[in-house]
């Protein structure tokens, strides 16, 4: 929809004076929405031409005036245009304060950021999770030390950084930090909202990410076979931090929920359904999305052997996401399986296996609580083994058809 531009020049007539002049005032509107200023002149009443806008008859203090207003006209117009050509969201104060030289107040990145920080901070659990807030809260530190050690600042004007700054950013994350190509592309991401933002509010009319290419590469995000899955389940730990990590882990490769929300889990998530079996219900700490998994035997058992075990509220021993992790990597050694075992994986599996069993992958979205089945794409890998048997179903259904043939 095109924005509704207009300017306008007008008498000021409750402020006449004693001589009977009037001040001459500007007014700027765009969709409905108007700004005035004014034009440091005077002018007797009946030498002002309402209709077209100007100071009627031939003398020269007429054309002293029209030519100010003719040229503040095209001047305006002028900045409009230039607002157009940077700006998203170009209002009547913006084109004043530009025209006038009122600039909008310095906003440092740093600043900016802990401001955005603390905003997000207040919306955990209410519009996002924590874990967002958390990659905020990491990238903001990274650019604090990015600052300090490659240009010794502390901060820096947000109309400073251009394609130079975030490229270095970029090779510092890869470098200095040793994040993968896909990590410092998510640091990126999150570096270039805050540019949206300082957008969206007017205190910058550079966005130094335009045309700056930010590029994730497709990764095997990996999965466990059901042998692996068993050789986890069959394995004897000597030690019962490990027994314990393996049985979260193993719940998780049966009910695809994700570390946020076992978290989360509680009796409550826990329910009887429509066939009057017991289902996991809830909603993602990440999206907000309901999921509803019914639970299986495997998840079940490892309910009620905890349920003598935990403090009362709790049902599984879940523990900070870097300890299991950590715990993850000695029980992979352990039970010698050659793949890296971080939590998510238990997520990626619990896609995987569910596919290559024959649930629609419409069923497998909606029970790990995917808006959009193209994630659930993602996730889930189709196997040699899936296609196979899909293959040889589909052989068995025409098989014959070859004495058709002549």
């Amino acid at each position: 929809m095109r924005s509704t531009f207009k300017v306008l020049f007008y008498l000021k007539r409750d402020k006449q004076k004693a001589n009977g002049n009037v001040p001459l005032f500007c007014r700027i509107t765009i969709d409905g929405r108007e700004v005035r200023f004014g034009m440091k002149k005077d002018i007797q009443p009946k030498y002002w031409d309402v209709k077209a806008g100007k100071a009627s008859g031939r003398t020269s203090e007429a054309g002293e005036i029209n030519a100010l207003v003719e040229n503040t006209k095209s001047a305006i117009y002028r900045v409009y245009r230039e607002l157009q050509e940077r700006d998203n969201n170009v209002t009547a104060e913006k084109v004043k304060n530009a025209f006038l030289g009122i600039n909008t107040p310095n906003q440092n990145l740093i600043e900016l950021f802990d401001r955005h920080n603390e905003e997000k901070k207040l919306l955990i659990d209410v519009s996002i999770g924590y874990d967002l807030y958390d990659k905020y809260r990491t990238t903001r530190n990274h650019l604090a030390q990015f600052l300090k050690e490659w240009y010794s600042l502390s901060d820096i004007s947000m109309k400073e950084i251009d394609h130079k700054f975030i490229s270095d950013f970029e090779v510092f994350l890869l470098t200095t930090r040793k994040c993968s190509e896909n990590t410092a592309a998510a640091y990126l991401k999150l570096f270039k909202h805050i540019f949206i933002v300082a957008l969206q509010f007017g205190w910058t009319h550079n966005d130094p990410f335009v045309n700056y290419p930010i590029r994730l590469k497709p990764i095997d995000r990996g999965y466990l076979t059901q042998e692996e899955v068993e050789t986890l389940m069959r394995h004897s730990f000597s030690t019962k931090r490990l027994e314990r990590v393996r049985d979260l882990f193993v719940f998780c490769c049966f009910s695809g929920l994700s570390y946020i929300d076992v978290m989360n889990f509680s009796k409550e998530n826990i329910c009887t359904s429509f066939d009057g079996k017991q289902w996991i219900v809830g909603k993602r700490g990440k999206t907000k999305v309901m999921y509803q998994i019914p639970l299986l035997e495997v998840p079940e058992m490892i309910l009620k052997k905890y349920s003598r075990e935990l403090p009362e509220g709790r049902l599984l021993p879940v523990l900070d996401n870097s300890t299991v992790n950590s715990y993850l990597k000695e029980i992979g050694k352990e039970c010698e399986i050659g793949k890296k075992l971080t939590f998510h994986l238990s997520r990626h599996t619990f896609a995987t296996l569910t596919l290559t069993k024959g649930v629609s992958i419409e069923s497998v979205s909606k029970m790990l609580g995917h808006s959009d089945i193209k994630t659930t794409q993602i996730y889930a890998k189709i196997t040699s083994d899936k296609i196979s048997k899909d293959m040889e179903l589909f052989a068995g259904k025409i098989k014959g058809m070859g004495s058709i043939m002549v």
